[in-house]
């Protein structure tokens, strides 16, 4: 995005920073949100906690994530080296949490979305610009500062989701650039257990007739 400050991050490491993370959450999420549709035929003639399956696509994007976030600090040892004013700071050791929480959202929204497609097939549709919405309120090409700057009537809808959060906390952890709060750290983990086990709730409801519905 153009006109817009990192500071003295250089802008692609600040901008692959956000994307990286992001990229993770919405991996679980894609592969969370088509589980029955995608395993209908499964589904219908062995019977397993369907519970496995989401978990296992939120297990195995963390390879695919491992992969980028290896080319992040790949390009963070670049700029390091030419001189730019980056480092990670003593936050870093909560990052594994950072992407915990990250699979958390996407395994949790991704269940409620999979539940809820099986009686309205329909929503697929909508799921993909809900995605590229949510991007843009989730401060991943842009620091939150900058949100609150330009339209501050609208600040909390950036500061209280979770998504952003984690965002701007992993650029903090690996380039020493935003701000860490604990008492938003607190909100994101209580907003993140809760989704997840409101899409574990509804996720285990759906299985008992999504045979019928699919």
């Amino acid at each position: 995005m153009a006109n817009i400050s990192t500071g003295t991050v250089p802008p692609f490491l600040f901008n692959l920073a956000g994307i990286t993370i992001w990229n993770y959450f919405t991996a679980c999420f894609s592969g969370t949100s088509n589980t029955f549709s995608a395993n209908a035929g499964i589904f219908g003639k062995v019977y397993f906690p369907r519970l496995i399956m989401p978990l296992v696509a939120v297990i195995s994007n963390l390879l695919r994530f491992g992969i980028q976030f290896f080319i992040f600090m790949a390009f963070f040892g670049y700029y390091y080296y030419k001189g730019a004013n980056i480092s990670i700071n003593e936050y870093a050791f909560l990052f594994p949490v950072m992407v915990l929480i990250m699979g958390m959202l996407g395994l949790g929204l991704g269940m409620i979305i999979s539940a809820m497609v099986t009686k309205y097939r329909d929503l697929n549709i909508l799921v993909g610009f809900g995605m590229r919405l949510l991007m843009y309120i989730s401060a991943v090409m842009y620091p939150v500062s900058y949100f609150v700057e330009k339209l501050p009537k609208y600040a909390w809808v950036v500061q209280y989701n979770p998504l952003s959060f984690v965002i701007e906390s992993v650029r903090y952890m690996l380039l020493n650039t935003g701000v860490f709060n604990l008492s938003m750290f607190i909100y994101t983990l209580i907003t993140t257990v809760i989704i997840l086990f409101v899409g574990i709730i509804i996720f285990n409801r759906a299985e008992k007739s999504f045979i019928d519905t699919i």
